[in-house]
């Protein structure tokens, strides 16, 4: 109890950026190893994911299957699963991958599957009409409207990728995790400079996905979630209802 106190007190957070401003290079070599750890599990989720979730969502098939496997992935904690792992893949890179990429999947699943799926049937049947066959109908129709919900699991998942990461030390798969575990060698300093380090990581890649899911988004559907967000209170419905 003593330890969480003492990390939150101001000084303790003054150590830590000189620590991060003493050692650069070891903390842009723990940087680099999170990253690459986080990269791998998340286009290894990427590949696996989001093609069988589109798929299943053109099909409308498949939601008990989706659904229920994107549900035993959230129930199942990273350390579980690395520890799973050890039976067949052993301490290292590949274990901490293979729990990471489990952890990804769901959200990337469910959100791809959902987002094809709840495409508005009427604009599906005016494809038809106009001669589209099934292909084009998916790549030029369901997957331009689907990007921004899809985008939304990947946003998702990366911030508990890199979040949960940190586990990677615990089978020696090396990144940031390793400064925080070993307290006895880099001190408190050392492991709330790492956590600080790590949370700068998980923001960085929910602003930048959140940046690809506002680009991808096609801008008729821009204006509407942000007339949403912003209605127009000079319109009479609204005006009616302040004054009254």
């Amino acid at each position: 109890m003593s330890l969480l106190a003492d990390a939150f007190k101001p000084y303790t957070f003054v150590d830590a950026f000189h620590f991060i401003g003493d050692n650069p290079h070891l903390i842009l070599t723990k940087v680099v190893e999170h990253l690459e750890l986080s990269g791998a599990a998340m286009g290894i989720a990427l590949l696996l994911a989001i093609p069988l979730g589109v798929w299943l969502g053109h099909l409308h098939r498949g939601a008990f299957v989706a659904i229920n496997i994107s549900n035993v992935g959230r129930a199942l904690p990273s350390l579980a699963v690395i520890s799973i792992g050890l039976g067949f893949l052993g301490l290292g890179f590949w274990n901490v991958i293979f729990a990471l990429t489990v952890l990804a999947w769901p959200p990337m699943l469910t959100n791809a599957y959902v987002a094809v799926d709840g495409v508005d049937p009427d604009v599906i049947e005016a494809a038809r009409g106009m001669g589209m066959r099934d292909r084009q109908i998916l790549l030029k129709v369901e997957l331009p409207l689907a990007l921004p919900l899809i985008f939304a699991g990947i946003r998702t998942s990366a911030v508990y990728v890199v979040a949960t990461a940190t586990l990677a030390s615990f089978v020696g798969g090396g990144g940031l995790g390793d400064i925080i575990v070993n307290q006895a060698s880099y001190f408190l300093a050392g492991v709330v400079a790492a956590s600080l380090v790590i949370s700068a990581l998980a923001f960085t890649a929910d602003v930048a996905f959140g940046g690809l899911q506002w680009l991808v988004t096609p801008r008729g559907l821009r204006q509407t979630a942000r007339d949403v967000l912003e209605p127009d209170v000079s319109t009479p419905a609204l005006a009616d209802v302040e004054t009254a």
